[in-house]
Parts: structure tokens; C-alpha cells; sequence
């Protein structure tokens, strides 16, 4: 009895300090253990993304405006549908219609090992080259359409460059919903935040909006990018070799 006395007491009062911390010290939840998740991934990659990311985009572009200026037959106009008519001429989409070469980056940025990030990159690859086979054997372009005698500077060597041809399918809207659909994967399974989700397709949204708002492409283009971007995205998510799936990282404790 006499021990029981005396270990009683002493349990009491060195568990009372530790229920006190307890309340008072917040534990770190799924949240802040995925946005300290992906910080970390970013941190790690982020020399490496923009590098690869400028490269890809480069050798890309080399294709595609080679395919845009050697068509192997006559391009296909696009036509006109009842949406395209009720989307006014928006000058400003253009600032979300280039913020798709920051969105991109994303994708291989968040990546967890450099294995994932090649085997990303392969499939981003992919997705390119088969767009611009079927630019090559069905060249397209969008039809003239007002643009409000909009004139700057901006707007000329847009045109200029891309000359509203390799208008189907968008590749623009292809490579945004490619990313929105891989960053998903991952601020799902790191239990990131629902804002973070939601931000993530919202800006895919606004870049394909932007694509019909500036004049650089019609519905029918953006509808065949989304669902190019869409089979890729989800083939790349079922098969990756040597890729371990994107789970349990919201449950490792975060080092004090």
C-alpha cells in the first residue's frame, strides 16, 4: 500500500505537465505534412525542372514549327461553334495563356526521385510527339476571326510565330490538362490541402479559356487537347516503370 501511495502520486504529477503540452502544442496534421512535402520536392528539383523543362520546350518547338511550315497537305479549317461566337475577343488572357510554360513545370517539379521524374518526362514526350504526327499527317488552322484591331506588339509576334496553324488538337490545352491531371495525383496523395487542389484546376481552366479568348484556337481544338492530355495523363499513371505509388507520405512525421 505504501508504495502505491508514493507511485501514485509521482505518475499523477508527471503525466499532468505532458497532458498540458499536449493541448497547448498544435500536432502537425495531413496538411502541413504535405505542403512541407512538396516544398521539399520542389527545393530539390527546382534547377533541374527549369532546365530540362527549357530544353524539352525547345526541341519541341523545333518540330513544330517545322511540321507548322512544311504541311505534307492542305490544312483543315476549323469550324466555328455557337460557343466560340459568345467568347468576346480578351486581350489580357494572353498573360494566362503563357503562364502555361510556369504550370508545366510543376508537374516534373513535385516529382519524388529523380527515377519519377524521368519517367515523367518520358511521357510528357510522348504526348508531344504524338501531336505533332498528327499535325503532320492532318494539318489544321483556325479560321479568321475578329480580334478588335488589337495591335500591340505582344499580339504580332504571337501571330506571327504561331500563324494560327497545328491548331487540332490545342497543345497548349494537351500539356495543361496532362499537368493538372499528374499534380492532382500528388497533392492527393501527400493530403495537401483542398485550396491547393482547387488552385490546381482553376489555372488549367483559365489557360484553356485563354487559349478560345485570344483567338489561337476554337472549342472544337480545345476539346481534342483535353482529351489528348487526359489519356496520356492517365496512362502515365498506370504505367510507370519502376515508379512506387504516391501514398503514405502524409502519415511520416515531420522532424522537429
Amino acid at each position: 500500500m505504501g508504495v502505491r501511495r508514493v507511485l501514485g502520486p509521482l505518475w499523477v504529477r508527471d503525466l499532468l505537465p505532458n497532458l498540458r503540452s499536449a493541448r497547448t502544442a498544435p500536432a502537425p496534421g495531413p496538411p502541413r505534412r504535405g505542403i512541407a512535402e512538396l516544398a521539399r520536392r520542389a527545393r530539390k528539383s527546382f534547377a533541374l525542372t527549369v532546365i530540362a523543362t527549357s530544353l524539352l520546350t525547345g526541341i519541341f518547338f523545333v518540330g513544330y514549327f517545322y511540321v507548322q511550315r512544311h504541311p505534307v497537305y492542305t490544312p483543315t479549317v476549323m469550324p466555328l461553334t455557337a460557343f466560340d461566337l459568345l467568347i468576346p475577343f480578351q486581350p489580357r488572357a494572353l498573360f494566362a495563356y503563357v503562364s502555361l510554360w510556369v504550370y508545366i513545370g510543376a508537374g516534373p517539379g513535385l516529382q519524388r526521385t529523380y527515377r519519377d521524374f524521368a519517367v515523367y518526362g518520358l511521357w510528357i514526350c510522348a504526348l508531344c510527339i504524338s501531336g505533332l504526327v498528327i499535325f503532320y499527317f492532318w494539318p489544321t488552322q483556325v479560321p479568321p476571326m475578329s480580334t478588335n484591331g488589337t495591335t500591340s506588339a505582344a499580339f504580332d509576334w504571337l501571330h506571327r510565330v504561331d500563324q494560327s496553324s497545328n491548331a487540332c488538337p490545342s497543345m497548349h490545352v494537351a500539356a495543361a490538362v496532362f499537368t493538372l491531371v499528374r499534380v492532382d495525383d500528388i497533392l492527393r496523395s501527400t493530403r495537401s490541402p483542398l485550396q491547393l487542389r482547387l488552385f490546381n484546376v482553376a489555372w488549367c481552366c483559365v489557360i484553356a479559356y485563354s487559349t478560345l479568348a485570344i483567338r489561337q484556337h476554337v472549342s472544337l481544338d480545345v476539346a481534342a487537347g483535353a482529351c489528348l492530355g487526359l489519356v496520356f495523363a492517365l496512362a502515365s499513371l498506370r504505367w510507370r516503370p519502376g515508379v512506387l505509388p504516391e501514398v503514405g507520405y502524409a502519415n511520416v512525421a515531420l522532424p522537429p
